[in-house]
């Protein structure tokens, strides 16, 4: 049986709430340390030690910003930011003249980011309440769009391809790092409600 996209995100919210209060505890992340994960999927050690360690979670699935070749000025806005790993990032990036949204569905995932960039200071990075299927953000609004293994756990992924499209400028650019199923999964796994937010 179908489930409605807002259990889905109630099970996906619920979830990344638990990560964020429990991450020893995390089954993405097991008891591995945040660094040696975000390391094995791409992330360079100056990069992790150029981002506040709070930002990083160790959730990703790639580094999306190595092929977004991100220039100064630009706007960015990241699909499923949570803590602010590649937000953080993506401000060093495009410089003060530049901007960085992040958009996460998570209120918890939101408090964390925003009270670190007001810690740290970082002006160009700002956190939107909101889900992936329906942006808060303006059209045309963006020149990259980036996400870190979020979409696939979206049960309207054309939904959020439209969405990509609508905020990104004419000529706008997407790097996005996910997981793609091969084959099909196992009738036990696909009514797992926690492989939802694998």
């Amino acid at each position: 049986m179908q489930k409605d996209i807002h259990d889905i995100h109630d099970q996906v919210r619920n979830d990344y709430r638990q990560i964020l209060q429990h991450p020893e505890a995390s089954l993405l992340t097991g008891n591995a340390e945040a660094d040696t994960v975000s390391a094995s999927v791409g992330y360079t050690p100056e990069e992790l030690a150029s981002v506040p360690p709070e930002a990083n979670l160790g959730l990703g699935c790639g580094n999306p910003l190595r092929a977004a070749e991100l220039q100064p000025g630009e706007v960015v806005i990241d699909l499923g930011s949570g803590p602010g790993l590649d937000c953080f990032l993506a401000g060093r990036q495009v410089g003060p003249k530049g901007r960085v949204v992040g958009v996460d569905m998570t209120p918890e995932m939101l408090s964390t980011a925003r009270e670190t960039a007001k810690r740290h200071r970082i002006r160009n990075v700002e956190f939107r309440l909101g889900e992936i299927e329906n942006l808060p953000a303006a059209d045309n609004f963006a020149d990259v769009c980036i996400s870190n293994c979020v979409i696939n756990m979206s049960p309207v992924k054309g939904r959020v391809y439209r969405e990509i499209f609508r905020v990104l400028k004419p000529g706008g650019r997407i790097s996005i790092c996910d997981i793609v199923i091969m084959k099909e999964l196992p009738k036990e796994l696909q009514e797992d409600p926690s492989m939802h937010s694998c």
